[in-house]
């Protein structure tokens, strides 16, 4: 389950640094992955009297493309990683609120599968304690498309077309209108895990990581949750609230969604206008009791049982993937993930 879970130095807690004027840097980074429990988690801890989240989750400052930072897009728009500038100053207020005594951690998903977080990371917070989980890679990408159809960043509903969409997007093309982070739609490169863990374990010692098992934390919240208050270093036996978030839901219609989506946004002048006028008729209330949960369920429903032969195939593909991480990590996750084929040998925990 862990890789490198001892205590860490009583320095690297509660760090101050000096860019943007002396604004509070991290102390821990859950990096990742989506739909692998990173809500729960982070609900979870901020919770916690020693211990400091900001109200957004996933400000994914460290895993973008710092060339691209000013704003100036890049010539493929597949190596786009946000529309808008973000500066460092902008991201560090985020912890500003932080009091001295709490550990300040964020828990941006993309910061695991990107190739800019871990050195980025390391420049900003070297003694930064660092979290990932990892879930078996068929129902994680299943899942995971699901979530990218939800957010309207994924536009093709059938997942076989979307993988094989990839070759094409990596050039620029056939991606959707409000992929504005289009890598995350390489959802190969999502089930990298060895190469992602690898990427910190090059800037960081093995003592500042925590490796998490996504069944494991399914199985026992409860134990998971204080395994990681050990390995932050605060009080284990406080209360623990076990919460359970962001479900996996399908989409009933691309189209509908990407309306009313334009619609919820304001994107563009009429629906801007259509926006303001909805939300003059309406109280926050009616909003909250009636339209958004109306919305919902017009929008979204139980996702349908996987394509069994898409899972199988999947399945085939990433096993030497497994293979590796259970080496990697000294456990037998080929067992604990049903990777195991006929006559084949588990593999041997170290």
């Amino acid at each position: 389950m862990t890789r490198g879970a001892g205590p860490a130095s009583s320095e690297g807690r509660s760090q101050t640094r000096e860019p943007g004027g002396g604004l509070r840097v991290p102390d821990f980074f859950i990096v990742g992955h989506a739909k692998c429990g990173t809500t729960a988690l982070y609900e979870m801890l901020r919770r916690h009297p020693q211990i400091f989240m900001p109200d957004v989750k996933e400000p994914q400052y460290l895993a973008r493309n710092p060339e691209f930072d000013d704003g100036h897009m890049p010539a493929n728009p597949a190596e786009m990683t946000g529309r808008h500038p973000v500066s460092l100053e902008g991201y560090l207020a985020l912890f500003a609120d932080a009091a001295p005594g709490q550990l300040a951690g964020e828990a941006s998903t993309f910061n695991l599968w990107s190739r800019f977080a871990p050195p980025r990371i390391a420049e900003l917070a070297p003694r930064a304690k660092i979290i990932a989980i990892l879930r078996e890679p068929s129902s994680f990408l299943r899942s995971l498309h699901l979530q990218m159809l939800e957010n309207g960043a994924e536009t093709e509903k059938d997942l076989r077309r979307a993988l094989e969409l990839e070759p094409l997007r990596r050039e620029g093309r056939e991606l959707p209108r409000e992929a504005g982070w289009p890598a995350a739609l390489f959802y190969s490169e999502r089930v990298r895990y060895v190469e992602q863990l690898e990427r910190y374990r090059a800037v960081f010692p093995a003592e500042q990581m925590l490796v998490l098992i996504y069944e494991d934390f399914r199985a026992d919240n409860e134990g998971t949750v204080r395994a990681v208050l050990r390995f932050l270093e605060v009080d284990e036996n406080a209360p623990i609230e076990i919460v359970s978030l962001n479900p996996t839901v399908a989409v009933r219609s691309v189209g509908l969604h990407a309306i009313t989506k334009q619609l919820r946004d304001g994107d563009g002048p009429l629906t801007r206008a259509v926006r303001s006028a909805s939300t003059a008729l309406t109280t926050t209330g009616l909003r909250q009791r009636a339209y958004y949960p109306l919305r919902r369920r017009l929008i979204f429903r139980e996702p349908d049982p996987g394509d069994e032969n898409l899972m199988a195939e999947l399945r085939a593909r990433y096993r030497p993937e497994v293979a590796a991480l259970s080496e990697y990590l000294s456990r037998d996750l080929v067992k604990l993930w049903g990777y195991e084929g006929p006559g084949e040998q588990p593999v041997q925990a170290r």
